[in-house]
């Protein structure tokens, strides 16, 4: 395969988990984030990402992005082996890769390289199935007013987005880095006039993650990083 993996991966900690003595939770977060620090050169970016106070099922996730799609099983069981493990539910996971974009005249597949923005806004996406039926010139001409909007009204919203036909449950992951979430809604409800965005079924689950590393995310879920020490 030419091009990378692109997989997002989410992390909730049951609640009783901070009822554990600070000691031992500490140690499960030194346990966590030394396997995710280790594997960072096995992996062309290892980000993590926090959402602790934003949505109620997720805390943090990674976004993982590799030539290797082995690497991605290695992380995970890396990470299953950590005493941290046994308290953390997955409740999200999305696997993507990237192509050409058949929408321009790129002909290989655009390497996703993070710009190191604050936030990054991730979701699934799915077409309706007419928009497949479509001529071609048609689907262009809804995508050239679509990436347009983005390019020339919102420049400083980096766009990534990657492909998941037949390897998951959507057919795109749409990642989008920001220095403000609200930039990213503006971006959206302008959208919603455009030709292209009456042919998406599906656009949800949606996630709003500040960069972080994996330390400061761990931190956050036991309130560690809002300790004052008097």
């Amino acid at each position: 395969m030419e091009g990378q993996y692109v997989a997002y991966t989410f992390f909730r900690v049951d609640p009783a988990w901070r009822r554990l003595p600070v000691e031992e939770r500490q140690a499960g977060k030194d346990a966590f984030a030394e396997t995710v620090e280790d594997f960072s050169d096995r992996f062309e970016h290892l980000r993590a990402y926090t959402t602790t106070g934003v949505r109620p099922e997720t805390d943090f996730f990674l976004w993982k992005i590799t030539e290797r799609y082995d690497a991605l099983g290695e992380l995970g069981a890396a990470l299953n082996a950590t005493p941290l493990a046994g308290w953390l539910e997955t409740p999200y996971s999305y696997l993507a890769t990237t192509k050409a974009s058949q929408y321009t005249s790129a002909r290989k597949a655009r390497k996703i390289t993070p710009h190191g923005l604050p936030y990054l806004v991730v979701y699934p996406f799915v077409k309706v199935r007419p928009w497949y039926a479509l001529e071609e010139a048609d689907r262009q001409r809804a995508m050239d007013e679509h990436m347009v909007i983005g390019r020339e009204e919102f420049p400083g919203i980096k766009n990534h987005t990657t492909y998941s036909f037949g390897i998951d449950d959507q057919e795109f992951m749409t990642a989008f880095e920001c220095e403000e979430p609200a930039d990213f809604m503006h971006l959206m409800l302008r959208l919603r006039h455009s030709e292209a965005s009456s042919y998406t079924e599906r656009d949800t689950p949606i996630f709003v993650g500040r960069h972080v590393t994996v330390r400061e995310a761990l931190a956050a879920l036991d309130g560690a990083s809002a300790r004052v020490e008097l």
